[in-house]
């Protein structure tokens, strides 16, 4: 009972910082309900526990943080998923505890209420977000494969990928913008173009990095490679529980089209040096 209780007042704690993270003064307001339902809760577990216990700080600051870098929506959802989670838990406690049944009432409308309020900005351009962001990983993965072979040079390479990259990110920001102006719906035409440039210069500094710190080139794409696949990864997992989405196959197929353009053109490279006879 003690797990509960800590967790009663840990998600008091959260609903309170995400309280203050909101702009809504409504969506504040019920966050704040929230909260001191989940105090109410706390007391209920002390009656039979006859102790007090400390919030997690850990996962107080790590959802503070999440709400701030990642938005509330995906803050939200993890919060829904630990709810629906202690609806199991409080379900097995109804012949036991009688407050328990009210709880879980109280869990239900928590749910609703999160789910209610899930209507975020950058959530409504994750699509902007993913085109730049996939096209600049397939993309560039490509070009710093074959570069790698073909030039043979990190300073070389990190400034051809670096032109190309911020070039790219100003032509795919220009695309977005009149995509979006000409279908009709609540996207903003500017906005959406800098969602996607901002998600294809990500991936530009990310993947030229390793040219910058390491020496030797093979080892610089290989970082490079590892540095797209945990993007794609974190990228893929934020999507998969911001919408819902199944996290295994955007995963696997923004992976294996990088690591497959990633390969050709370093074939390709591999072609031309042989080709024309270059040494650098």
């Amino acid at each position: 009972m003690m797990g509960f209780q800590r967790a009663e007042a840990t998600g008091s704690r959260i609903y309170r910082v995400l309280a203050r993270v909101v702009r809504s003064e409504s969506n504040r307001r019920i966050l704040e309900e929230m909260a001191a339902e989940e105090s109410r809760h706390y007391e209920a577990w002390k009656r039979y526990t006859g102790r007090d216990v400390q919030a997690s700080r850990w996962a107080e600051w790590l959802y503070s943080v999440m709400a701030r870098v990642m938005g509330f929506t995906f803050t939200a959802k993890l919060l829904e998923r630990g709810e629906q989670a202690a609806q199991a838990d409080y379900a097995g406690l109804l012949q036991v505890v009688p407050e328990a049944a009210a709880m879980l009432h109280d869990e239900d409308h928590h749910e609703e209420a999160l789910l209610g309020m899930l209507d975020e900005e950058r959530l409504r351009y994750t699509g902007s977000m993913v085109l730049g962001l996939s096209d600049a990983l397939v993309e560039l993965t490509g070009t710093l494969a074959g570069l790698t072979l073909a030039l043979q040079n990190t300073q070389l390479i990190a400034l051809s990928v670096s032109i190309t990259g911020i070039a790219a990110a100003l032509s795919m920001s220009a695309s977005e913008y009149l995509s979006t102006k000409a279908a009709a719906g609540d996207r903003q035409p500017v906005k959406a173009a800098l969602y996607t440039g901002a998600a294809y210069v990500f991936a530009v500094l990310l993947l030229i990095v390793p040219y910058l710190v390491f020496g030797n080139y093979y080892v610089c794409l290989a970082v490079s490679l590892t540095l797209a696949i945990l993007a794609i990864a974190g990228f893929s997992g934020y999507i998969a529980v911001a919408r819902d989405e199944p996290f295994g196959k955007r995963f696997l197929e923004m992976s294996g089209l990088t690591l497959g353009v990633a390969g050709l053109s370093f074939l390709i490279g591999l072609l031309v040096r042989k080709l024309f006879g270059i040494e650098v």
